[in-house]
């Protein structure tokens, strides 16, 4: 199985769940872990695993980026483009296996961009193998909080296990 692990960044905390995640897969897929700002295609993958970090409750635009970008030092390309504009551009994805993550600040009331990311993805045709996953960050530039990048390669793994088992029985 071909999964694809596609994630928006500026601070590192997305792309670090981004690389467990990918971990997580490798013991059942052959992964391809891509920034959307090089986007990648979905074709001849059977899954795809798209995250990104909660911007203003949900999915960054580019005005939240650029002011993110005003809390600290974000990686080189980071505000040009974020998952949103990466959903908006794809093609139909009927059938495909599919599930969205994010990072979110760990407060009470954050919204998330794997809710809208998972929502989208739906409306591309894909078929949601899992809810929305959220991974927790201290503050807006990070870091991740103890234990959430442990806890994201189980959450691939079960992912995987899950796309495995509907292969088995199909």
């Amino acid at each position: 199985m071909k999964a694809l692990v596609v994630y928006e960044s500026l601070f590192g905390n997305t792309g670090t769940i981004a690389r467990a995640i990918a971990d997580g897969l490798a013991g059942t897929c052959e992964v391809t872990l891509a920034d959307v700002a090089t986007a990648p295609s979905a074709e001849g993958i059977d899954l795809l695993v798209a995250g990104a970090p909660t911007h203003a409750f949900g999915l960054s635009r580019p005005s939240s980026r650029q002011q993110a970008g005003r809390s600290g030092p974000v990686r080189a390309g980071a505000t040009e483009a974020g998952l949103r504009e990466y959903l908006a551009a794809s093609p139909p994805l009927t059938g495909l296996a599919a599930a969205a993550f994010d990072t979110r600040v760990d407060k009470p009331i954050t919204g998330s961009a794997a809710r809208k990311a998972h929502r989208w993805l739906s409306r591309l045709g894909c078929r949601m193998l899992v809810p929305p996953a959220g991974f927790r960050v201290g503050g807006t530039t990070g870091p991740l909080l103890a234990g959430e990048a442990d806890r994201a390669r189980r959450w691939a793994a079960a992912l995987a296990a899950t796309l495995q088992g509907e292969r088995q029985t199909s």
